[in-house]
């Protein structure tokens, strides 16, 4: 059986939110020290942050970086991130059992995502803080002036306020893992008082609350049910996190998106029901603000030091494919997910790696989520595809899953398509008759004879996607072949367009 795939103008999913490519950096690891920040490296800069890096994350286009956590967030006092460096205290992370410098801290970060052309996506303390700490944090952020906290930024050399959109109240609450873990009701509490905080401190703010840490929890989805009817009227955006691993079945981890897609249905079903339970007007948005692919079993225990080498996977042209799945699950839900967050940037569970006064490259997943984050703008449209159906463990999945974005204003339409099957070609058709005359004008690839096959140092361009030849269409309708267990990106040049 061949694949198929049509698209209609009038058939779409939604405008695709710019901050549904956006990342993440914890202090974590080595991805704060060591990864953006290393002073002494040939490329750093006055600041100590590393250029080759920054060109990375300006490559991939991040919009928005979520900072500082994390598990480390809900241990953490933002005070002693501000100040004069040699002031600073040093204190433990218990959440990540490091060493903690404070040398970098939400000054210096707003600095580099400035560098890296991004916003914050700052997050307040629920665990061992309070309303009050989110509050001042803030205003120290983005109030103006005239006041203790936002003069306190002035004279820390931030005279201009960081403007910061979107706040992430807590992480993970529900996980006995975290520090100040708290049952639903009473985070749902803390998180209302401040939330109000916080839109009273600054009106103009974005808020995120904690839904459950994932749909492995016992909680889930009963904890985020009961945290919206406390919170509903104040956020804007329920925060989801979903992590994948091979577990021995490249099949099954090849149709993880099918999982995905369940998972972030269920979460907007929960939302709406509480809409309807308040009466409320208001749709709820969902922040995908953890996604990715992790090996947590492969986590080994470490001695208290500082930036520590953990959780740095290097990624598989496998894991790439099954990364891209997940992608193509955020694009199909551009209607609810209005923010998402890679998690991570740089090193630890990420697309780039920095080694300590060495070179910095690309892992395998950069690719696919510089395709979406490229090409991926505009609006989502609604796939009517079919393809074979494979039994999996997450159900019934397609052979070929697709995604589709509309770039009106560039005359563009893109095709991302994952050929999850392992043994076989997928002969496929792709229906554009509807949008006039169309033509092919570029197309890649990523794929290859060893599915093992990973980035490094030595071999930074081991796992990289190929331009492939452009097919001719006939009418709007184009027969292209996806080479067994590839990602492709399809892009096509609506007639009229002037690019």
């Amino acid at each position: 059986m061949d694949a198929s795939l049509t698209l209609l103008p009038d058939l779409a999913v939604g405008p695709v939110a710019d901050e549904l490519f956006g990342s993440f950096v914890e202090h974590l690891g080595r991805a704060v020290y060591g990864g953006i920040y290393e002073p002494g490296h040939p490329a750093a800069d006055a600041s100590g942050f590393r250029r080759d890096v920054i060109d990375l994350v300006r490559e991939l286009r991040v919009p928005v970086v979520r900072y500082p956590g994390g598990n480390f967030l809900s241990g953490y006092d933002w005070r002693d991130g501000v100040g004069p460096r040699e002031r600073r205290p040093v204190r433990l992370d218990r959440a990540w059992h490091s060493v903690e410098t404070n040398r970098i801290g939400i000054d210096e970060f707003c600095d580099w995502a400035r560098e890296a052309g991004a916003e914050v996506m700052a997050g307040v303390n629920m665990g061992t803080g309070t309303p009050q700490d989110a509050a001042d944090l803030v205003e120290y952020c983005n109030h103006p002036g005239g006041t203790a906290w936002s003069d306190l930024r002035a004279r820390n050399g931030h005279r201009d306020p960081h403007a910061i959109r979107w706040w992430c109240v807590g992480n993970e609450m529900d996980g006995d893992w975290q520090i100040g873990h708290l049952d639903a009701l009473s985070y749902g509490r803390k998180a209302r008082e401040a939330m109000k905080l916080m839109r009273w401190t600054d009106e103009r703010v974005k808020l995120v609350v904690c839904g459950s840490a994932g749909p492995g929890m016992a909680t889930w989805p009963e904890w985020d049910r009961i945290v919206l009817e406390q919170t509903y009227d104040l956020a804007d955006c329920l925060s989801i996190h979903r992590y994948y691993e091979n577990a021995g079945n490249d099949d099954d981890f090849l149709s993880v998106f099918r999982d995905t897609d369940r998972f972030i249905e269920t979460s907007a079903a929960t939302c709406d029901y509480v809409k309807a339970k308040t009466r409320s007007k208001k749709t709820m948005g969902i922040s995908f603000d953890e996604w990715n692919i992790w090996y947590q079993s492969r986590e080994e225990p470490h001695p208290w030091q500082e930036a520590p080498r953990i959780l740095e996977d290097r990624y598989t042209l496998l894991d790439a494919l099954a990364f891209s799945g997940m992608a193509l699950s955020l694009l199909n839900h551009a209607d609810r997910v209005r923010v998402a967050c890679l998690a991570q940037l740089v090193n630890v569970i990420a697309p780039i790696v920095a080694e300590p006064g060495g070179p910095a490259w690309r892992q395998a997943t950069f690719y696919p989520f510089r395709d979406v984050s490229l090409f991926g703008r505009g609006v989502a449209l609604r796939p009517v595809a079919k393809a074979p159906v494979r039994e999996t463990v997450w159900g019934d999945a397609p052979s070929v899953a697709f995604a589709a974005t509309r770039d009106e204003a560039a005359g563009t339409l893109t095709v991302f398509a994952l050929n999850a099957d392992r043994a076989r070609p997928m002969r496929t058709r792709i229906d554009l008759s509807a949008f006039g005359p169309v033509e092919m004008s570029a197309r890649t690839e990523l794929c290859g004879p060893d599915l093992r096959a990973a980035n490094s140092a030595a071999r930074p361009d081991a796992v990289r996607p190929a331009a492939v030849r452009a097919a001719r269409g006939d009418g709007g309708r184009f027969a292209v072949s996806l080479k067994p267990a590839s990602w492709n990106v399809l892009r096509f040049r609506v007639a009229g367009s002037r690019r």
